[in-house]
Formats: structure tokens, C-alpha cells, sequence
């Protein structure tokens, strides 16, 4: 099992940028893909980027490709979210999630095992 917390959502202005955390603990952080979903209100939600559990494949929504970078700290037990030129359309509660995986090299889809409590991004226009 593995708990995750992220951290690092807020308020920012349309074309700003900020990073989020995903803090892992429990079971080795390397032996999950990770990856970063969002939801914002009144829709469903979505995939946002994903990565392998070495960081050497990452995969990531047309949306946002361009834009958002993830990575991830396996020595940290940490992944990451770089968001850069947002847009009042990337509001949303965006959550980590793992997926306990036994290929090294795959970025994985949902359904993930593990899901965190989520934080608030919100862009302004």
C-alpha cells in the first residue's frame, strides 16, 4: 500500500506557471507508475499525464502537452507536476495516483491502485 499527498495548487493568473508535489509513503515508490488526473466542476475527470516508475517514458493529454512536465524523484519518493502557461480552462482538483506495475518502462492508464486527496488549481483569467 502507498499514501500520497500532494502539494503545491493555488491561485495564479492566466499564462503563470506553478509545480505540484505528489509526497509518497509506504510501499517502494519505485515500484509504481505514477501519474496526474484532474477534475473540475460539473465534469468528469480526466488524465493528465502519466509516468513510468523509472521516469524514462511519460505520456501525456493532448490538452496539455507542451505545457505540463512530470517527473518524478524516486530517491525523493516524490513525483512532480510542472505546469507552465496556464489557462483559466486547467482549473481543476488535480490528484496523484500510482498503479503498482511490474514493467519498468510503461506509463500506465486508470484505473490506478492508490489515489491522493487532491489539490486546488485554479487560473484566472
Amino acid at each position: 500500500q502507498v499514501q500520497l499527498v500532494e502539494s503545491g495548487g493555488g491561485l495564479v493568473q492566466a499564462g503563470g506557471s506553478l509545480r505540484l508535489s505528489c509526497a509518497a509513503s509506504g510501499r517502494t515508490f519505485s515500484t509504481f507508475a505514477m501519474g496526474w488526473s484532474r477534475q473540475a466542476p460539473g465534469k468528469e475527470r480526466e488524465f493528465v499525464a502519466g509516468i513510468s516508475r523509472t521516469g524514462g517514458q511519460t505520456h501525456y493529454a493532448d490538452s496539455v502537452k507542451g505545457r505540463f512536465t512530470i517527473s518524478r524523484d524516486n530517491a525523493k519518493n516524490t513525483m512532480y507536476l510542472q505546469m507552465n502557461s496556464l489557462k483559466p480552462e486547467d482549473t481543476a482538483v488535480y490528484y496523484c495516483a500510482a498503479k503498482l506495475m511490474v514493467q519498468i518502462n510503461t506509463v500506465a492508464g486508470e484505473p490506478y491502485d492508490y489515489w491522493g486527496q487532491g489539490t486546488q488549481v485554479t487560473v484566472s483569467s
